[in-house]
């Protein structure tokens, strides 16, 4: 499997760990964005805090397990379901939308768009 490379990536050598891949990326400083899950992703997420180099990286971490908490954040499904391509499409463009009214453009020109970063994969 080839190794995904974005603008700005360090040179690794040797097959990277799960380590090394979440520190790879939290030393790329093109790299920002947030952490909303749909289940198991806080493990996820733990592994870019605990390497270290999190806070270039992390705008948010949201874990929104109360499904109605979840439902007044990114809406309720037709199908009253929660794990969907159309619920991961809503939360991506929600959190999206807030870290580009966030962010400070000026300042950060070559940071991803969590979007851009997402299609890219």
């Amino acid at each position: 499997m080839d190794d995904i490379i974005h603008n700005g990536d360090p040179k690794l050598d040797s097959i990277p760990t799960i380590k090394q891949k979440a520190l790879k990326i939290n030393l790329n400083e093109n790299i920002y964005g947030t952490f909303a899950e749909i289940g198991a992703g806080q493990e996820t997420v733990r592994q870019f805090f605990r390497v270290g180099g999190a806070s270039g990286t992390i705008a948010k971490s949201l874990s929104a397990y109360d499904k109605d908490f979840s439902d007044a954040i990114y809406g309720v499904e037709d199908d009253q379901r929660y794990v969907t391509q159309n619920r991961l499409n809503k939360m991506l463009l929600q959190e999206t939308s807030l870290i580009e009214k966030r962010i400070n453009r000026e300042i950060n020109l070559e940071k991803l768009s969590p979007l851009k970063l997402i299609i890219s994969l």
